[in-house]
């Protein structure tokens, strides 16, 4: 499984059952091929005609990390993967890759409840592991927005919904970053202007919320609820974001409905992201023209032309005030812009990163981790699959996770940077030791 030899003390580090800060439910139906190939795509969408998902970094590792799992040799032809995943079901495949990915706990965003995803309670129990759930405010919101006549109820209600959801929850999360942009006014927005906005709201509660002043008020709401509780705020950046805007979850994916459902949920094919910021990525081709045919996901494309939303940086002047309050802010997943969350993670106390989407999803994955622990703490670092749709996305992300982490410890052995007590507690910290100290699990 790891790359690289290393000392027994840090091979059984990196081995050491995860927490899974970050994920989402999978599928518990069985799968037509299009179907399958629309979870592990990028972009959600069929690939063009005469091609397949599985040419791809995602389809690559499938067959050769989870194939095994399956009873099958490493590398085994698409057509020969999903006969095999048919004929065990899908019960038995999500157990076989969820128990397989070494978590000891898993972290669920259990946004917009689906009744073809496992809820928290059954990701754990198919993955023999504790489960416990993110609360999304944005979702929360949303349900409010569909029921409230009048924006006083409109308000109340919100505040009472967040308090409510957050007793049962470990975490509060939010998607505001492709909804208006991470550069955040840190002020709070005045009483006249929040009942101003939630009466624009009300006149059309179904379309995303975008409008800035309800954004704000929202996410100052997340954070007093996170402050009386205790919790983390999870704050998606960079790879995740384009996604994150859709409004529906169509229940068969093959119908052509797939992006942000899958294992890329958040990536909308948002690989553009890093155009014009300077990290020389080459990764120009920005894919989310062309899927406008998605149903629900009109803003979510709009968002992803705008890559600077993405950066954390834009955060900085809102961890600044969210510091004495110290309310934990996690950058879920910030690649292209890991550098820049990592120096975040550094400026503040209060501020974590993770690798996430990236790992799983880039060829580059071992050179992002490579990098985060150049340039963060190594006590803000955590783990996450971001996993969602398919029980693979699980068992790869943390396959890459301990495979990225194994070549970057032993790079620092190698060269005599680091001691071997450093390498062993480092992984254990960054597998399970600090998101257990921040969500107090």
């Amino acid at each position: 499984m790891l790359p690289v030899d290393l000392p027994g003390t840090v091979r059984d580090a990196l081995l050491a059952p995860l927490v899974d800060h970050h994920c989402h439910g999978v599928r518990r139906d069985d799968l037509s091929r299009a179907g399958f190939e629309l979870l592990i795509s990028a972009g959600g969408v069929p690939a063009p005609p005469g091609t397949t998902h599985f040419d791809t970094p995602s389809g690559a590792a499938v067959r050769r990390w989870c194939a095994p799992l399956l009873d099958l040799e490493p590398h085994a032809p698409p057509a020969v993967y999903l006969a095999r995943r048919a004929e065990l079901g899908a019960g038995e495949v999500n157990r076989r890759l969820l128990a397989g990915a070494g978590v000891v706990a898993f972290l669920v965003d259990s946004a917009r409840e689906d009744a073809d995803l496992l809820s928290a309670a059954e990701t754990g129990r198919h993955g023999g592991a504790a489960a416990d759930e993110l609360v999304r405010i944005e979702e929360i919101e949303r349900d409010v927005a569909s029921t409230a006549q009048l924006a006083v109820d409109y308000l109340d209600s919100l505040g009472e919904e967040l308090a409510g959801r957050a007793a049962r929850a470990v975490g509060v999360k939010t998607v505001i970053g492709p909804l208006c942009g991470l550069d955040l006014d840190p002020a709070r927005p005045a009483r006249g202007a929040v009942i101003a906005a939630a009466n624009r709201r009300l006149a059309d509660p179904k379309e995303p919320l975008t409008d800035p002043v309800l954004l704000s008020y929202l996410l100052w709401s997340g954070i007093d609820v996170a402050r009386e509780r205790g919790l983390p705020v999870q704050f998606h950046t960079g790879f995740g974001a384009p996604g994150t805007l859709r409004t529906d979850h169509p229940a068969d994916p093959s119908a052509g409905h797939g992006l942000g459902h899958g294992l890329g949920h958040g990536l909308g094919h948002g690989l553009g992201l890093g155009l014009g910021h300077g990290l020389g990525l080459g990764l120009g081709h920005g894919h989310g023209a062309g899927i406008g045919h998605a149903a629900g996901i009109g803003h979510g494309l709009a968002r992803a032309a705008e890559p600077d939303r993405a950066d954390p940086a834009g955060l900085g002047r809102f961890a600044a005030a969210l510091q004495p309050l110290g309310v934990p802010m996690i950058l879920l997943h910030p690649y292209p812009f890991h550098r820049q969350a990592a120096h975040l993670a550094g400026a503040f106390p209060h501020v974590y990163v993770d690798a996430g989407l990236a790992l799983p999803h880039l060829g580059a994955g071992a050179r992002v981790m490579d990098e985060l622990l150049e340039l963060a703490p190594f006590h803000k670092q955590l783990f996450s699959s971001g996993c969602h749709g398919l029980a693979e996305s699980a068992y790869l992300g943390a396959l890459t996770f301990r495979r990225a982490l194994a070549a970057a410890l032993a790079a620092r052995l190698g060269s005599g940077e680091w001691s071997i007590a450093d390498a062993a507690r480092v992984a254990h910290m960054i597998g399970s030791g600090n998101a257990r100290r921040i969500y107090r699990l």
